[in-house]
């Protein structure tokens, strides 16, 4: 018991914290992803409005919405943007894809 105790420990130390964040705003909630609660592998997965949290939108850059950001260990990784109709351009599969790419890096 006590080597799986040590074992849970050290994969929790050593596997990165994986979180996902959508920006988006209620206006354009048709164009939400809806996908984005089934990713795999991931700590957290958030949803932030950028017209009630505006200064979330400008930490972070945000152009155009929706936009998805992968942090690992809270500094971003990857970026998925909405074309200029305001639509994901990015499938489930590319932001999986790239999750799994990041916690495979630390291999």
């Amino acid at each position: 018991m006590k080597k799986i105790l040590i074992l849970m420990f050290f994969c929790n130390s050593v596997f990165a914290q994986i979180q996902v964040s959508q920006f988006n705003a209620e206006w354009n909630s048709a164009n939400a992803v809806s996908w984005i609660q089934d990713l795999e592998d991931c700590k957290t997965i958030s949803y932030i409005d950028i017209s009630k949290q505006a200064d979330l939108a400008t930490k972070h850059k945000i152009a155009v919405i929706p936009t998805i950001i992968i942090f690992k260990d809270d500094v971003e990784v990857a970026r998925f943007q909405a074309d200029l109709s305001f639509k994901m351009v990015a499938t489930k599969e590319e932001v999986q894809e790239e999750i799994s790419n990041q916690l495979m890096s630390d291999f």
